[in-house]
């Protein structure tokens, strides 16, 4: 997308942006500065996980054995292996389970297993059934780097419909010992072993245990525990799956932590059930994503084997529970210490494979704009309701005859404004023709944005005014003394003469005096009017694109909460189902409009010259570092790193990204002054820069720290 928005007023009263040339990168040098054997993955905090369920048959613990160290070799580049319930010897055992030959080749088979885990950079873990004391638990087994770091027990069984383990099985309790030995050795043993991998903390809990009303995983991730592993046997039934997706995805977002689940598959006795091998992975409330299944399309897939890969973004989840004040307020409430054990491999010394270059996992270019156009209307719409009920509500409490001033450019977030006040105002019973819409032509607006302006107003029964700021703007300048664009002014100056030298001047001129006065300028005629609707977005007021006092500040704003990759998508969702025939026609062609605050002067064949995305940098980019600086906490090094993972609609050089990046950065930091002070507007998504509610930031602090360095600038 072009992004497109405003033609409206905003500029900057602090210095003029960078415009320094970068140096691309080059091959030699990575985008991140890492030496060849540092792992990008690691080093930005992702962890790649595996969900899989093996080739299986039930009762021969030697081949599942044989068929899980297949697998897992599938997966050289992954941190976390995890396999399904009492995969070593199938879930659908039955009383087979008491046989002590299929016990002890479910340990030989384990053995097998983990000796093959010597030559993998991460972990496995494994179910089968187990000895405690004179019972049979269903287990889970954590392997990595040859060994056995620890055996968790599954805590609930279930007993019902076509679910029969107690009859099999013991429960873990707290009576349990806290090791075992296996060949031995002593094992750590019991439900309260979380195991640190690095910056991962895994708790390991078993099927069943997350369908109850407090899963394991509440308590594990309480004790610290970040990702969350669910070895599982659930059956395919109709709708079960979607039950199962449900579960998974709310669980990873109550706890704020990652979730891989592995299910059994086709290889299970189909005697009364069909398991599916289905495996997702989740985090944060999100579906990272899910395998194929048995019964997952209009054609039957009946697969050998199925399995997921994710990256699993950590540092995200610590900044979410770092947010969300109030993740650790349940300490008190544990049941029990928990013990960790470090799982954490020898340094690897050889480069990382090439696959770790590249995540496994989608990141979104726009992350604000839903792809799937179905979704992207639903959050269109709801947006609009939320924007028109906090108007709806700001102006109820007014007058129902008080004038509603609205500077209308024929630029996007405008136009956006002025369709959710006629909205409110239609919502309220109350005459459109309070809203006083100014059009307010200056040096440098376009005949095209100045027609667009007028049929929009006419066309929508609101009160039309224009006025021709210019002979205002110019006894500002004599006033003040000042030249605009270094054209000397007096009393006496004729305004087309002026206008003419001022559109013959060259293209890199730049004069902010020349630029504020025209937008403090609209911001009086408006105020002098009544009540004022703002009509900044979401993206000006991260980067100070606006004039303090000027087009700043206003009586209550509807987009202060709406990105400019998202602007446009509002007014062609009112193009395509609000309005027909040629008002349709219209606001599609102010959508079409290039982004610019039509300050400065036109070039001579009356075209826009001022873009504002050549001054700043693509907005698609200020968007995206916006979202996930904010919402993610990314630093500098991981904002490049996102932005070379993913395809935006225009391809960006390292160059760009490094420049837009710096200029991103330097100006949210410089322009908190300006959000100190912003008016009223309702919050419609996770990102808002609300002083009074969702950002607090001193209007002084340095940017230094939250720079790129020198390589990751690419200089």
């Amino acid at each position: 997308m072009n992004n497109q928005s405003e033609t409206k007023i905003p500029r900057d009263d602090a210095p003029a942006p960078d415009t320094t040339q970068t140096t691309a990168p080059t091959d030699a040098v990575a985008l991140n500065a890492t030496s060849a054997n540092e792992d990008h993955l690691r080093r930005h905090g992702y962890y790649r996980a595996t969900a899989a369920a093996p080739e299986l048959r039930v009762a021969e613990p030697q081949f599942n054995a044989e068929a899980s160290i297949e697998m897992i070799h599938r997966f050289p580049d992954s941190d976390l292996i995890v396999l399904p319930e009492l995969g070593m010897t199938g879930y659908t055992c039955g009383d087979l389970f008491a046989i002590s030959n299929l016990l002890q080749s479910a340990l030989d088979g384990l053995r097998s297993l983990t000796e093959a885990t010597s030559d993998l950079r991460g972990l496995v873990i494994a179910g089968l059934p187990m000895v405690v004391g004179t019972s049979v638990m269903n287990v889970a087994a954590v392997l990595g780097h040859g060994r056995i770091h620890g055996i968790v027990p599954k805590t609930f069984l279930p007993t019902y419909r076509e679910f029969y383990e107690g009859r099999h099985f013991r429960a873990a309790s707290h009576t349990d010992p806290a090791s075992v030995e296996i060949a031995g050795e002593s094992i750590p043993f019991g439900t309260d072993l979380l195991f640190r991998d690095g910056d991962a903390v895994i708790g390991v809990e078993i099927c069943e245990d997350l369908w109850v009303p407090v899963p394991p995983s509440s308590h594990a991730v309480i004790a610290g525990a970040n990702v969350i592993v669910n070895l599982s046997a659930s059956n395919e039934t109709v709708g079960k799956a979607q039950w199962r997706r449900d579960l998974v995805v709310s669980q990873s977002g109550r706890l704020i932590c990652g979730y891989v689940y592995a299910s059994a598959g086709g290889g299970e006795s189909t005697s009364d059930l069909v398991f599916g091998g289905h495996c997702l992975i989740a985090e944060n409330g999100g579906l990272l994503g899910q395998s194929r299944r048995i019964g997952d399309g209009d054609i039957p897939v009946l697969p050998d084997t199925t399995s997921l890969t994710r990256d699993i973004d950590l540092q995200k989840l610590a900044n979410d529970r770092r947010v969300i004040g109030s993740f650790d307020d349940f300490r008190d409430s544990l049941p029990r210490p928990y013990r960790t054990i470090d799982v954490e491999g020898p340094p690897v010394k050889s480069k990382p494979p090439r696959s770790r270059m590249t995540l496994q996992r989608r990141i979104d270019p726009h992350p604000f704009v839903p792809d799937n156009a179905d979704e992207r209307e639903a959050r269109c719409a709801e947006i609009l309701a939320i924007q028109t009920g906090g108007l709806v509500k700001r102006l109820s409490g007014l007058p129902a005859n008080l004038t509603l001033s609205i500077g209308v450019s024929g630029g996007l977030d405008s136009t956006l404004a002025l369709l959710v006040a006629v909205g409110a105002l239609d919502h309220l019973g109350r005459d459109r023709s309070v809203i006083n819409a100014l059009i307010m032509p200056g040096f440098g607006t376009t005949d095209h944005t100045r027609t667009n302006a007028i049929d929009l107003v006419n066309r929508l029964g609101v009160t039309p005014q224009t006025i021709d700021i210019r002979k205002l703007s110019l006894d500002t300048f004599v006033g003040l003394g000042h030249s605009p664009m270094g054209i000397e002014v007096d009393e006496n100056t004729e305004i087309e003469t002026l206008q003419k030298e001022l559109q013959a001047t060259e293209d890199h001129a730049y004069d902010l005096v020349f630029e504020n006065v025209q937008a403090r300028m609209r911001t009086l005629l408006l105020m002098n009017r009544g009540f004022v609707l703002g009509t900044g977005d979401l993206s000006e007021e991260a980067l100070g694109w606006s004039t303090y006092n000027g087009d700043h500040m206003s009586m209550y704003n509807v987009n202060c909460s709406i990105p400019k990759t998202l602007v446009r998508y509002l007014v062609r969702y009112f193009a395509d189902h609000r309005y027909d025939g040629e008002m349709r026609t219209l606001l599609h062609e102010i959508a079409d409009t290039p982004i610019s605050p039509e300050l400065l002067p036109p070039t001579s064949d009356g075209k826009i010259r001022q873009s504002t995305e050549a001054s700043l940098g693509p907005y698609e980019l200020h968007d995206f570092f916006l979202y996930h600086f904010v919402r993610s906490g990314c630093d500098a090094s991981k904002l490049q790193f996102l932005a070379s993972q993913t395809e935006f609609t225009e391809p960006h050089s390292k160059a760009v990204i490094a420049k837009t990046l710096r200029t991103f950065i330097s100006r949210f930091f410089a322009s908190q002054y300006k959000r100190n002070c912003v008016p009223d507007g309702p919050k419609v998504g996770s990102v808002s820069l609300s002083p009074r509610g969702d950002w607090r930031m001193p209007a002084d602090a340095s940017a230094a720290a939250f720079m790129p360095t020198d390589a990751e600038h690419g200089s």
